[in-house]
């Protein structure tokens, strides 16, 4: 077991199953033990009653506390297993606003937590802050830079686009990146940025959208392909951290076809139309 892997946190679940079960169990991925349930990989009750999705998901100190809490939680009675579905649900609704440079230090937190524990990003070294501080701004000068809250005001994660190559050719191309809280990967959150993101997008007239990620990464593989991403490369044996060595695969979305010349990007949309495309991803 490497070093990196002691500090991933624990979290309790229930998956939701066709017929309204509720599975209960422990992990400390919940996007990729979703998965495993959601493809028959998983349990045999999530096997015989087909699990559909998340229906409510708590972080524990660590993998003992998470199995005291999965055997508390199996003794609830259904009724009150539902409260907490719904108060989670309600909760895990992501609110998602623009990003501004008061932010950073909230992102920042988010974005080094897989510096130094996954390998979503080969990055190794830590950011800090001031990086951070002049990020959002450079960002935010070309792109969306968009946040998702829960309704406590909890950053669930972000998503943002930033220049694919710095020659003037490629001023229609963008890099698209996003990271989840960890106990969000699987509520809905990274679907509701990337919806908003990619029609921003697409409304400031950028006609290509391209993924760089980690190989392999599977879930984020998944990810994309929902939205309509292909991959178009894979660069074997590229990055080495955590004590081995992972590749890069290129994933391309285009939001434009065709030949002709392309207009001006917009860089900056009017307000009305940022606030009008993120109520629709908050609401959806």
């Amino acid at each position: 077991m490497e070093d990196h892997d002691l500090m991933a946190p624990a979290y309790v679940y229930m998956v939701r199953c066709e017929g309204g079960q509720l599975y209960t169990g422990w992990t400390t991925d919940p996007a990729a033990r979703l998965h495993a349930h959601k493809t028959g990989q998983g349990a045999r009750a999530t096997r015989a009653f087909h699990a559909v999705g998340m229906a409510y998901l708590e972080p524990c100190a660590d993998k003992p506390a998470a199995l005291r809490r999965e055997a508390a939680l199996k003794k609830l009675p259904k009724a009150e297993k539902e409260a907490l579905c719904a108060a989670w649900a309600g909760r895990m609704q992501p609110r998602l606003s623009m990003a501004t440079r008061a932010d950073a230090a909230e992102i920042l937190r988010l974005y080094n937590w897989y510096v130094l524990n996954r390998t979503a990003t080969y990055q190794i070294t830590p950011s800090t802050l001031p990086e951070y501080q002049a990020w959002v701004e450079d960002t935010l000068a070309r792109a969306p830079l968009l946040l998702a809250r829960d309704g406590d005001g909890r950053l669930l994660g972000f998503a943002c686009a930033h220049r694919y190559h710095p020659r003037e050719a490629f001023d229609w191309d963008v890099e698209s990146t996003i990271y989840c809280a960890p106990d969000a990967c699987s509520a809905g959150v990274g679907k509701a940025l990337y919806g908003a993101l990619l029609e921003l997008l697409r409304m400031q007239g950028y006609w290509n959208v391209y993924a760089l990620l980690a190989d392999p990464n599977p879930a984020s593989e998944r990810f994309h392909a929902k939205f309509g991403f292909v991959c178009v490369g894979r660069q074997p044996h590229t990055g080495y951290k955590f004590g081995r060595w992972g590749g890069m695969s290129i994933w391309w979305l285009p939001l434009r076809k065709g030949s002709a010349a392309p207009a001006p990007v917009r860089l900056q949309l009017t307000p009305d139309e940022v606030a009008a495309v993120l109520q629709k991803y908050t609401t959806a």
